[in-house]
């Protein structure tokens, strides 16, 4: 007897042809009343945003839950029991989600070492899998996670929630349309105040936490007191700094507006200069991807909360006939005498300060997901799209880190002439935790 899940598979495409039903098709057999049952893997912070959006669509159920930390663990557990009366399947290791066929999908909020591992875990046993940016800690794990996509035949849609924003699909759009010319220029930018992390200490794990769970796939190092829950992104070895923390989503915007994939070049200059501490990336930096006459840039400030526009994040795309500034609350349009001359605004404000993020856009690229399970819909943000935005940003951390312009095979956005920097395509896995497909 076929399971629900398996029926859920088959509406998303990934056994159609088997069945012999269209997506479409199977989704009007079903009926309205399927829900989909989604397991939360990764409760501090973002997670909570997952948990609303999933119960914001009438046809999502948060049935399960997996963390590490077992503190975090009983909290959501509770939110979950208040909020729908029940509590949810809790587990501290997420693998035993994995095996229940009452899961319908994951979704990934977990450091960033775990986003590519864990999705490619997932899409083994049947999952489909919605996974936070960045999708991987890595441009190899981004390609594993792209390959297991593809062989596996699960859904992967990736958290760049701005790709769902209806008034950015609709600014995109006259975009394209030819609303501002050719446009050949994206600028993007985010600032924030985060302080120190100081220098931590080696102290005993928490009894709270498996830490041996925590690091998974990363090498084994001693807990620090400044590590976890989330001072993590800003170690090499588990994170990705600012720029896939946070650029990932404007570098997005943009990439789509400009209708460009993996770039030619990448440069990257900065550093950690508001702060001396553990903090092993750059609290400032500026990044360039060129193509052929077309760029993007990103500039961050981790620690400097100077706004552009008024705004604290945001994108502007420049062409040939005007420029249009987008971010998470509107749009602006301006013609080439920097006069507005077109603008919306939602009507909401956000702030680079919210870690959790719960918003419209989170909602409505889950509501994307959800459908596209169940009826077929296509997804806004699938791997192999939002990986090329990945990928770009990682290949920027390795600019900095090798501090010199990478030049790249455009078509895959491999590494040429540089074999110090394409050494950093990849990283060491703690033995017997390599991600394989």
């Amino acid at each position: 007897m076929t399971s629900r899940r398996e029926f859920l598979k088959i509406a998303a495409g990934a056994a159609t042809a088997a069945a012999g039903l269209s997506a479409r098709s199977y989704a009007r057999v079903q009926g309205a009343n399927e829900r989909v049952n989604v397991a939360i893997i990764g409760l501090h912070g973002r997670g909570y945003a997952h948990l609303d959006s999933v119960r914001a669509h009438p046809h999502g159920a948060v049935t399960h839950i997996a963390d590490v930390d077992s503190i975090e663990l009983g909290k959501f557990a509770a939110a979950v029991k208040q909020k729908d009366g029940r509590a949810p399947v809790a587990e501290r290791d997420f693998r035993r989600l994995l095996d229940s066929k009452d899961v319908d999908a994951v979704t990934i909020a977990t450091p960033e070492h775990w986003h590519a591992p864990m999705a490619i875990l997932a899409l083994k046993a049947g999952k489909h899998v919605y996974v936070e940016k960045p999708c991987s800690h890595n441009p190899h794990e981004g390609e594993l996670l792209v390959a297991a996509q593809k062989k596996y035949g699960g859904l992967v849609q990736m958290g760049s929630q701005q790709r769902s924003s209806p008034h950015t699909i609709g600014i995109v759009k006259r975009i394209h349309e030819g609303l501002i010319g050719r446009p050949y220029l994206g600028r993007t930018w985010y600032s924030n105040t985060r302080g120190s992390i100081g220098d931590g200490k080696h102290v005993p794990v928490p009894a709270t936490l498996d830490w041996d769970l925590w690091q998974g796939p990363a090498p084994r190092r001693e807990y620090h007191d400044n590590v976890h829950p989330y001072n993590w992104h800003w170690f090499w070895h588990w994170g990705t700094g600012e720029t896939l923390n946070n650029g990932t989503h404007e570098v997005d915007v943009c990439r789509w507006a400009l209708q460009v994939g993996l770039p030619e070049k990448v440069t990257a200059s900065g550093g950690r200069y508001h702060y001396k501490d553990d903090w092993e990336f750059y609290d400032t930096l500026e990044t360039a991807f060129e193509y052929d006459g077309k760029m993007i840039t990103w500039e961050g400030l981790s620690c400097q909360g100077k706004e552009f526009f008024n705004r604290s994040r945001g994108s502007t795309i420049h062409g040939t006939n005007g420029t249009v500034l987008i971010d998470r609350d509107g749009y602006q349009v301006f013609n080439l005498d920097n006069k507005v001359i077109d603008q919306f605004a939602v009507g909401s404000s956000s702030t680079t300060h919210d870690l959790v993020s719960a918003d419209s856009m989170t909602d409505a690229h889950f509501a994307n997901f959800i459908d596209a399970i169940r009826t077929g819909e296509s997804l806004h943000a699938p791997i192999a799209e939002g990986n090329v935005s990945v990928t770009m940003l990682q290949l920027s951390n390795i600019a900095w880190k090798v501090g010199r312009t990478l030049r790249l095979d455009a078509p895959g956005g491999h590494i040429l002439g540089d074999p110090e920097a394409a050494a950093l395509w990849s990283r060491s896995y703690e033995p017997g935790w390599e991600p394989t497909l």
